[in-house]
């Protein structure tokens, strides 16, 4: 529906009686300030080309000739807004590495892990004798031989690590690790009002099944996936609650804490219901209403029914003493007694009960329930996706839209309706435990693990206290084990080696220094403060870095061109394939 123009006007045309837009005169100070700032050009020209805008200043050393000079490394950043161009670096590398495993026809370890070398048997079998004498001293009663012995045990830890072998060869003496008494142990039966999931073997396999078409071709398709928590109230369509009194914040704020641990055991599940290891690439990021959900992709197909009795199936206990209303409040906690060296209750003095303490009341109570139990809702969206159509690729840039965006940025608090109801969810979270060791446990009458006197309530510095987090405090990017196969030091190696090659660029001990294949080249690397004399400007270094990037984009702008000619840049002869590698 265009807008209506009045009678012989065009809609191009400007009626007459509204001003002309009049440029200022020139020399005066609004004609000055319509110019545009030099430095904010050069950043925007900057992150145009990718130049780093925070760089990490180091100052290197050769250790053989004593050369020193200043490096500028790129800061690294995952967000835009302390860094867009390293934060669409990462986006970008993000999308590589889901790219390169959602559709893999082979397994990414085939072989598993390298045998041990002789030496790595060799400290295997010490760590043996050592564990053998440590048990015949503690028969004898020689507890004076323990010590000695638990020093050996732990160099030789040390030197498994430093010879190659993952992870510990058998834990700790100590009660925590061993769980002889510092770690509990919960009942591992399934809650009566949980449906049951049938249980396989899993097998070690990562890829998909392989479909045959009726003309005979083979596909291989895969899957995206969408997992969302259940409901606190209704809600408007802007996200903010119909009523905000009974919404439940605090269940919105627990969920959200815990989101994590139930995304894990819904993949343990998952893999013992489908019976084959199942591989995920996601992302995690906060809906309209504030509330974590996650989007993953899936390497292979999978029932969409068996996809939904599995989230609805799953669950994470939280067994933590019971928290359901603050005892205290924020401007009267529990005083901290320095005599005593507890936390005591500000009227009475009375100490409050330790954390071990008020485990143990759980533990020896029959009925005893957890404090919190969090689950999915009812909305589980799947969809399955052909490798290298366009949908796949558009599913990518959806998985990874927000991962450069804090959580509170996903989503603009743009009305008093949106932003009350952040400040809520934000208060709420403020005053809810995020672990045994968080200072919010003084508000609910309880001292929490290795309390000391300097605990603040409702200040405490997990993530998920944040405002900028909305209570997702682990990582926002999830990945499962072998999903690519690589690493992101390894996918950054490729692209890498993929520029060197289209530019014809050749590295190895050929094109090395004779000196340095003799000596290698040690260095001694240290922060460069900015006010040191030889730490040029940052306006300086960026131009520098501006120069070069551009330069470089030059090069690979012809390389690619020769590429398509299909003549290699280094020779003028040969051919490249379509993403212009040799």
């Amino acid at each position: 529906m265009t807008a209506p123009t009045l009678p012989g006007l065009t809609p191009d045309t400007p009626p007459a009686d509204l001003p002309a837009v009049v440029p200022p005169a020139a020399g005066s100070r609004a004609a000055r300030l319509a110019m545009p700032m030099s430095r904010r050009v050069l950043t925007e020209m900057a992150a145009e080309y990718g130049v780093c805008l925070r760089p990490v200043t180091l100052r290197r050393t050769d250790l053989h000739s004593g050369l020193t000079e200043v490096i500028d490394l790129p800061c690294g950043s995952t967000r835009e807004d302390k860094c867009s161009p390293c934060a669409k670096r990462a986006r970008r590398l993000r999308q590589t590495q889901i790219r390169e495993g959602w559709h893999r026809a082979d397994e990414p370890n085939p072989f598993g892990p390298y045998p041990a070398s002789d030496a790595q048997r060799e400290l295997v079998m010490l760590r043996a004798h050592l564990e053998f004498a440590r048990d015949e001293a503690q028969r004898s009663a020689q507890f004076d031989q323990i010590p000695a012995i638990d020093q050996a045990i732990a160099e030789v830890e040390e030197a498994t690590a430093a010879e190659g072998l993952r992870g510990q060869i058998a834990p700790g003496h100590d009660g925590e690790e061993l769980g002889l008494g510092g770690r509990r142990k919960r009942s591992t039966r399934r809650r009566q009002d949980a449906p049951d999931l049938p249980r396989k073997k899993v097998e070690p396999r990562t890829v998909g099944r392989v479909y045959v078409a009726p003309d005979g071709t083979q596909h291989r398709p895969s899957m995206w996936l969408s997992l969302t928590l259940g409901s606190y109230g209704r809600v408007l369509p802007d996200g903010t609650p119909f009523d905000p009194d009974s919404y439940d914040y605090r269940r919105a704020a627990w969920d959200a804490v815990h989101f994590a641990r139930l995304l894990d055991r819904f993949w343990q599940n998952l893999r013992r219901c489908v019976g084959w290891n199942v591989q995920y690439a996601g992302c995690v990021e906060p809906q309209r209403r504030l509330a974590p959900h996650a989007h993953f992709a899936i390497r292979g197909t999978i029932s969409r029914a068996v996809l939904r009795q599995v989230a609805a199936a799953t669950y994470h206990q939280v067994w933590w003493p019971s928290a359901d209303a603050p005892r205290y409040t924020l401007d009267r906690p529990p005083v901290w007694d320095g005599d005593h060296g507890c936390w005591v209750d500000p009227d009475s003095g009375e100490e409050l009960p330790p954390w071990a303490d008020a485990l143990d009341d759980i533990d020896t109570d029959p009925d005893a329930e957890p404090a919190h139990v969090v689950r999915f809702g009812t909305q589980v969206h799947a969809e399955g996706v052909t490798p290298g159509t366009v949908h796949a690729d558009r599913t990518i840039g959806y998985i990874t839209k927000y991962i450069t965006k804090s959580a509170a940025d996903c989503h603009k608090a743009e009305t008093d309706r949106q932003r009350d109801h952040l400040d809520r969810l934000w208060h709420e979270l403020r005053i809810t435990p995020c672990n045994e060791r968080c200072a919010n446990w003084l508000l609910y009458g309880i001292q929490p693990k290795k309390a000391h006197g300097r605990l603040q309530p409702g200040r405490c510095k997990g993530k998920v206290h944040q405002r900028a987090t909305l209570g997702i405090g682990g990582r926002r990017i999830l990945v499962s084990r072998d999903w690519s196969g690589k690493t992101l030091a390894d996918h950054r190696a490729d692209a890498r080696a993929w520029v060197r090659n289209l530019l014809g660029v050749t590295t190895g001990a050929a094109d090395a220094d004779p000196v340095e294949q003799d000596a290698p080249p040690a260095y001694a690397w240290e922060l460069a403060r900015p006010d040191d004399p030889d730490v040029a400007p940052l306006q300086h270094r960026l131009l520098r870095a501006l120069s070069q990037r551009a330069q470089w984009k030059a090069a690979l702008l012809t390389a690619r061109d020769k590429a398509a000619q299909g003549t290699s840049p280094l020779t003028g002869s040969g051919s490249l394939d379509q993403e212009g590698r040799a």
